[in-house]
């Protein structure tokens, strides 16, 4: 049934904005954070998405008349990692810091309020686009399913 895809379309983009959000507030959390169990400062993670089942009506005939395994799902994202941001952490000057270094300086997060807001707008927004596409899809159905009344 095509129609339910998108149904696991829509459910997979909710799924990976709602990790995108979790992601950014464990970000916006740890934005002072100058110790952890590996050592030195937190590190800023991003999440990386990827395209998912993006095979033709055709491609999934074809693989199914070769016997492969098919994937239910068609189109959509999904998540592939969650990854650390590599830029170079701030240095502050604080001697009075317990993790300051020998010149008095503390190696802080590279984590920045602002960028992890914008992000969280972002995330937020197409959560919400989302949304909007599973309320339309939800009404499609019930209307399909009036037409046998």
């Amino acid at each position: 049934m095509a129609f339910f895809s998108s149904f696991n379309v829509v459910g997979s983009g909710l799924t990976a904005q709602q990790l995108r959000l979790d992601v950014i507030s464990e970000n916006i959390t740890n934005q002072n954070t100058t110790r952890t169990e590996g050592g030195g400062p937190y590190r800023r993670k991003v999440v990386v998405f990827e395209e998912e089942g993006t095979q033709t009506p055709f491609q999934a005939a074809l693989a199914r008349a070769r016997g492969e395994d098919i994937s239910p799902t068609q189109g959509g994202v999904r998540v592939t990692e969650i990854a650390e941001d590599p830029s170079d952490f701030k240095l502050v000057y604080d001697p009075t810091n317990p993790d300051a270094n020998a010149d008095g300086y503390v190696e802080m997060p590279n984590v920045e309020l602002v960028k992890e807001m914008a992000d969280a707008m972002a995330a937020s927004q197409a959560y919400s686009a989302n949304v909007t596409a599973f309320n339309v899809l939800k009404q499609v159905a019930s209307k399909g399913l009036e037409i046998g009344k």
